[in-house]
């Protein structure tokens, strides 16, 4: 009788468990049939290579803005990737523990700022041409920045997790060998834990890769393909907010497209990433 019982209680929970994933799934496969089915209508191949046009003349499209977004999501990962990783070894492997536990909890705090607060701080150190500011005005190095700062305590954090899950045994069986201590960091444990540290990079890139709050402030936007740095350029999320509140049913629709393109450029950026790892890594990785 007892087993019998065991048994139904295993049954009920796991039926439980099956109905709340299925729950949790929901409004994820919700929101992607709506988009495949409204965006899908927008997508074509002059859609995605062709740049703006101005409402009511047919083939514009949004290829300035896709060009933009990966525009400023590079030059982001170029100032917060060096920076994230370099706090994240610090703090995994530093010799300073109240310095390190100083530095986590400031992370923790610029991780909990909302986006539009770090666009509004760009615009006033950099954008602004009064005040105390640099004056850049408007342009992609002040986008950058500020999504910058937006993914350096996530990449920190995920390469401090990383890290971490690299034994201590390592280090000592490096340092018995008689390397230094910098060579078995950076060539041995870092080596280790890099298909996590690149799985830290692509939450940190997912997280950044669709805010248009901050590059309001900041990038501000332009219908003009990407050219120099210090120019204003448009991205896809900036992209999706303005069409999407336009009266005009063109420009709506070109919005549900640049949303499926957004969402398709981000889960490629994961599965690119996760391939990489395993052709390069193995089946035995991290991510």
């Amino acid at each position: 009788m007892n087993a019998s019982l065991r048994k139904w209680k295993s049954r009920i929970m796991v039926f439980t468990m099956g109905l709340a994933l299925v729950i949790c799934l929901l409004p994820l496969a919700s929101l992607l049939s709506t988009l495949a089915v409204k965006g899908g209508q927008a997508i074509t191949v002059r859609f995605l290579t062709a740049s703006w046009q101005p409402v009511g003349e047919r083939g514009g499209g949004i290829a300035h803005a896709i060009v933009g977004s990966l525009y400023l999501l590079g030059i982001a990962s170029l100032i917060a990737v060096p920076l994230g990783l370099l706090k994240g070894l610090f703090l995994a492997r530093g010799e300073h523990p109240r310095l390190a536990s100083l530095v986590r909890v400031l992370l923790e705090v610029m991780s909990g700022i909302p986006a539009i607060i770090v666009g509004v701080f760009v615009y006033t150190v950099v954008v602004s041409r009064s005040g105390f500011s640099l004056g850049l005005g408007f342009s992609v190095i002040a986008g950058a920045l500020a999504l910058a700062m937006i993914m350096l305590p996530i990449f920190a954090r995920t390469t401090e997790e990383a890290l971490r899950a690299i034994p201590r045994a390592v280090d000592e069986a490096g340092l018995g060998l008689g390397l230094n201590r910098r060579t078995v960091v950076l060539r041995i444990v870092l080596r280790s834990a890099i298909p996590a540290v690149l799985t830290g990079l692509f939450l940190a890139l997912a997280r950044v890769g669709g805010e248009a709050a901050p590059l309001l402030f900041t990038s501000f936007g332009s219908n003009d393909f990407p050219g120099s740095p210090m120019r204003p350029a448009g991205s896809l999320p900036h992209l999706l907010f303005d069409y999407a509140r336009q009266p005009f049913e063109q420009l709506v629709e070109q919005a549900w497209g640049a949303a499926l393109v957004l969402v398709t450029m981000i889960l490629g950026i994961r599965l690119l990433t996760n391939l990489y790892t395993r052709w390069r890594y193995g089946d035995g990785d991290n991510a």
